[in-house]
């Protein structure tokens, strides 16, 4: 190995070590690379640092000035403004309106609406935390079992990650060069698997053990009409973005700019029609932006910290020395893909999704382009038997569901930590022993899409015609 790439090597493992010590990631990230470059630059390339700083400066600019990259707090906008609006409270009264009457249904409206809430917030911690504090309160009402309540809350949480729109999506694709419009359509059909898994999981146990989830009491023929009204401005904003996508009528940005648009009138509605505090007030809207800023800030923060250290790991050459150790591995393909996925899971139990996408797959990415055959590779000589564009669209939804699992994993799983600041009374290992099963089926659910890549690939593929 060369001196360079054993540069690279030790940066990398300066990286984790910050993390280990709970250092922030964007600046474990922007710490590694522009100490790792200069140490480059010094005792091997013997050029001067100098140039660098001006480089990092322009960074800083390109990703402000990305428009791929505006979608992103337009769409963190678009789920605080659900949350401050009660949309989100909406939405479970809704779905409790469709499915509260089965047994555990309560259980199972909690995963609709994490289904619904991470359709329109684009995040799996916002989509824990949100409808934790709006589900838990009922299902400990009803006397639900603590662990079956805690654990379809966590496990429910992470489907923000994967059904669209994504931040994490979206950045996967700016990483891999992927079609943002055609990630978005590939995560459809897991996303929907995802929640049928889930709904699955929650009546088993509750045909086994009925004590776990009582029935609750029926909606009258009013409370059930004023509820399902309520599904009307998420059926109108998700629909409106998926379907604008699906057909081609707009790009992310201008997806992401009306569903904000019709939460906000929404909100304006609210107030109009229930009066005081009530929907979207001057106080609320000031919150949402605000905290779209700071979240926002957060994120380009981590994309300049991604993009320094990336710029050290490529000067290293250690990524390119990674793929070609690989390609000399006697192993399987596929194999070495599953091992891959679980670096993946590891690696959640500890790392934020955005912050995995940005630093791991720029290593990974090049490895999958040499077991698939190289770069200019077709469909019928690859090694996973398709091109390298279908390939960024099924190991990003593979690598996402990865993540989703890292996130309820013991012994970290962020999830299960946020679930458990909500439902103080209940013992973190019980929202630990409750999340199992739902572990069990995004294994299942990740086995699936191993075997059978065309539930995938298959709306990318219908709505390209």
């Amino acid at each position: 190995m060369a001196e360079k790439e054993l540069i690279g090597l030790l940066g990398l493992g300066v990286f984790f070590l910050l993390l280990i010590l709970k250092a922030r990631v964007a600046f474990a990230m922007a710490f590694t690379g522009i100490v790792g470059t200069y140490v480059l630059s010094v005792n091997v390339s013997y050029i001067r640092f100098e140039p660098y700083i001006m480089q990092y400066k322009s960074l800083l600019w390109e990703n402000l000035a990305n428009y791929n990259l505006s979608v992103i707090p337009l769409f963190i906008l678009m789920g605080y403004l659900a949350n401050y609006t009660g949309l989100a409270k909406d939405l479970f009264a809704g779905m409790n309106a469709i499915l509260g009457r089965f047994k555990g249904g309560v259980a199972i409206t909690s995963i609709g609406a994490c289904a619904g809430f991470g359709a329109v917030s684009g995040s799996s911690l916002a989509t824990a935390s949100t409808m934790g504090k709006i589900a838990l309160p009922e299902l400990e009402k009803l006397n639900y079992s603590p662990r079956l309540a805690t654990g379809t809350l966590a496990a429910g949480g992470t489907l923000g990650i994967l059904i669209p729109p994504s931040i994490a999506l979206i950045l996967y694709s700016i990483v891999v060069e992927a079609s943002i419009i055609e990630m978005f359509q590939a995560a459809i059909l897991p996303g929907l698997l995802a929640v049928l898994f889930f709904i699955m999981v929650i009546v088993i146990q509750v045909r086994l053990k009925p004590e776990l989830a009582p029935q609750s009491k029926p909606l009258t023929k009013e409370e059930r009409n004023k509820a399902l009204w309520g599904l009307i401005p998420v059926v109108l904003t998700f629909g409106s973005i998926i379907l604008g996508l699906g057909l081609g009528l707009f790009t992310p940005t201008p997806a992401a700019a009306a569903g904000v648009f019709i939460i906000a009138m929404y909100g304006v509605y609210l107030r109009i029609k229930k009066g005081k505090g009530e929907g979207l007030t001057i106080s609320r809207l000031k919150t949402s932006i605000l905290e779209t800023g700071v979240t926002s800030a957060m994120i380009y923060f981590i994309l300049f910290g991604a993009e320094v250290l990336k710029g050290f790991f490529t000067r290293s050459g250690l990524p390119q020395a990674i793929a070609d150790w690989t390609s000399t591995l006697d192993m399987n393909v596929w194999l070495i893909l599953i091992l891959i996925l679980l670096i993946f899971l590891i690696l959640g139990f500890f790392m934020d999704s955005m912050a995995m996408i940005l630093v791991v797959i720029p290593f990974i990415w090049p490895v999958l382009i040499t077991l698939n055959g190289g770069e200019y590779v077709t469909a019928s000589t690859a090694g996973f038997g398709m091109d390298n564009e279908d390939l960024k669209i099924w190991f990003g939804i593979l690598a996402l569901i990865s993540v989703e699992l890292g996130l309820i994993t013991p012994p970290v799983g962020l999830n299960v930590f946020i679930i458990s600041k909500v439902a103080k009374n209940v013992p973190m290992n019980e929202t630990f022993i409750g999340v199992i099963p739902f572990l069990f089926a995004e294994i299942i659910r990740i086995g699936v899409l191993l075997l059978l890549p065309i539930i995938v690939l298959f709306m990318p593929h219908f709505l390209a015609g």
